[in-house]
């Protein structure tokens, strides 16, 4: 077994030496070589990715729940001893294994699958999951502000890397076992198929076809099914009547998406602030950041505020049914706000989508009930406000617009207030991302040293298109048809070495001067220009195809014709190998001083 190698954040087995995985016609698999092919049988594999990861998740969740039981008890109430104690005790004892044991567990997963993905060849060693298990059920159990969703993504997305490895895929199978893993672990967690589906695909892949879409669906669905057999198909909440009568109610819902968004900017750049600072701090602080994290949550619980310790499911199903005034909310989203960063810039295993939600679903409620107030005849309930909360928080903190829209969606299974959802999400994406260029995921990459692709940055990013570099359509445009005579004729008066040929009936090709020239001196001026000369057909391009596919077809040809989609007889105009080039080069002078 190779030894791991530790890069921050991230522990891969051999980083750079591992050698490459054996093709699909390993030795374990030859006698299906002529049953199945690669494609399906990564389909087939697909779903028992899923069972094992909702198996391991359902292991995970009942094991937060009993450490849960066993330290804090079935119902802590403030000013108990143990909301100070517990926390911080295990968060030193996490601490410990962590460094010794489990080194590059820390923090959320989702980077650590993005990097299985982009760095090293889909390897998450095995004991990662391991480690995320048993440290994270320690530190959520005893109360730390974290949530269980971004453990379970990476324990699925391990659990899939070893078995690919096991089974000896293909090299370019085993990177997407990662993703594969992460969409069942998620869905598992979540008890929500469509969210962990479309987050897979909109923040740890980026791209997707056929096959990529049906393996993450059949991964997600089948760890459903064990987590519903398991532990039940009821929903994480308890959900209230929701209702959207008013359109005028959208003027509310979008602030509450502007609070969102703010809201969203002050819990990232903390996190952004405080993580490198602490990681800066001589080793040995390391040992104790985990429990100063769970003293400072701890005490927030002892001194009145116990929901905000742990996932704080119970909690957000409280107040969706009401049972919280406005500044208690407030209170709550503020103090999360607080318990969240110091728990996760302090290293401890754990993830952001609970507490991402717990905010939201405060200061949703919060905001609606201060519009109740001073706009009485509004007809939303607290519960509603809630569920929207939830997901401004989302699209603004975790920068995942499509992904939060259908998530509240699934855990509501109300689609009446998809409106107001996709009306509050967007006005807290749109200013998250003003107010912070970088998202949240892309911070931490960065903090860590590591140069994974921001798929936001690829979505916002201006693509170019053939439009951009088109030139006007010649002014001469010969035609094969004609006689060569008279195409000398036409350009007589042109200084252009290169000329257009329409073909019969459709397409396009090019001639150039001297070869016009040497057909008229050798007396072939009364022969049509296609009988005489072997006219190749030109690719066409179209103005709106992305500009990179000219790059393929501009050194072998002078000019590329640029034709009209409704007619390809239409010339729209020409690119050159130095118009394309010129382009981009005009493109890269304006943004390299930004990127600076």
């Amino acid at each position: 077994m190779t030894d791991s190698i530790v890069t921050p954040g991230i522990t891969v087995p051999g980083a750079g030496q591992t050698p490459p995985p054996a093709p699909f016609s390993g030795r374990l698999f030859a006698r299906l070589e002529g049953m199945f092919n690669e494609e399906v049988f990564f389909l087939i594999l697909s779903i028992f990715i899923g069972i094992f990861s909702g198996l391991a998740v359902v292991c995970f969740r009942l094991a937060i729940d009993w450490t849960h039981l066993a330290l804090l008890g079935p119902l802590p109430q403030s000013h108990s001893w143990r909301l100070v104690a517990v926390p911080s005790i295990v968060g030193v004892v996490v601490a410990v294994i962590v460094i010794y044991v489990f080194p590059g567990i820390r923090g959320s997963g989702v980077n650590q699958t993005k990097a299985a993905l982009y760095i090293f060849n889909g390897v998450i060693p095995f004991r990662t999951a391991v480690g995320k298990f048993i440290c994270s059920a320690l530190a959520i159990g005893s109360g730390q502000s974290l949530g269980p969703e971004d453990p379970s993504l990476q324990i699925g997305a391990s659990i899939a890397s070893a078995l690919g490895r096991w089974l000896e895929v293909s090299r370019e199978k085993l990177r997407l076992m990662a993703p594969v893993g992460a969409a069942a672990g998620l869905a598992a967690a979540f008890n929500a198929p469509i969210s962990a589906v479309l987050f897979v695909i909109e923040e740890v892949i980026g791209r997707w076809s056929a096959g990529i879409l049906g393996s993450v669906v059949l991964a997600a669905v089948s760890s459903i099914v064990i987590v519903r057999w398991f532990l039940g198909s009821e929903p994480l909440f308890r959900i209230p009547v929701t209702t959207f009568k008013n359109p005028v109610e959208l003027i509310a819902y979008a602030v509450l998406g502007i609070v969102g968004g703010i809201a969203s900017v002050a819990f990232a750049k903390s996190i952004g602030f405080l993580r490198p600072r602490l990681k800066a701090l001589p080793r040995w602080t390391q040992f104790f950041q985990p429990g100063l994290a769970g003293l400072i949550v701890g005490l927030i619980g002892f001194f009145g505020a116990p929901q905000v310790m742990g996932a704080g499911y119970e909690s957000m199903d409280q107040a969706m049914h009401g049972q919280f005034t406005w500044n208690i909310l407030a209170g709550l989203a503020l103090l999360k706000i607080i318990a969240t960063v110091v728990s996760f810039v302090s290293g401890t295993p754990g993830g952001m989508f609970a507490p991402t939600l717990f905010i939201g679903a405060m200061l949703g409620g919060a905001v609606g009930d201060i519009e109740h107030i001073f706009f009485p005849h509004l007809t939303g309930s607290t519960g509603t406000y809630v569920l929207v909360g939830m997901g401004v928080l989302f699209a603004g903190f975790l920068r995942v617009p499509m992904t939060s829209v259908f998530m509240v969606l699934e855990v509501s299974g109300n689609y009446e207030i998809i409106v107001p959802v996709m009306v509050a999400n967007t006005f807290s994406y749109v200013v998250s991302r003003t107010l912070q260029a970088v998202p949240i995921f892309d911070l931490l990459t960065r903090q860590d040293g590591l140069i994974l692709p921001s798929l936001e940055e690829e979505r916002e990013g201006v693509i170019l298109h053939v439009e951009d570099a088109m030139l006007p359509p010649p002014e001469i445009i010969l035609v094969a048809q004609d006689y060569v005579d008279a195409n000398y004729r036409r350009i007589q008066d042109s200084t252009e070495s290169v000329f257009f040929v329409r073909l019969h009936p459709t397409g396009w090709s090019t001639v150039s001067r001297e070869q016009l020239q040497r057909l008229f001196r050798e007396g072939k001026g009364e022969h049509t220009l296609a009988s005489v000369l072997p006219l190749q057909p030109t690719p066409s391009l179209y103005p709106d195809l992305p500009l990179d596919s000219a790059l393929r077809y501009v050194n072998d040809c002078l000019l590329v014709p640029v034709v009209n989609r409704a007619n390809s007889r239409q010339l729209e105009g020409v690119v050159s190998r130095e118009s394309v080039f010129k382009k981009y080069g005009s493109r890269t002078a304006i943004e390299v001083p930004m990127a600076e």
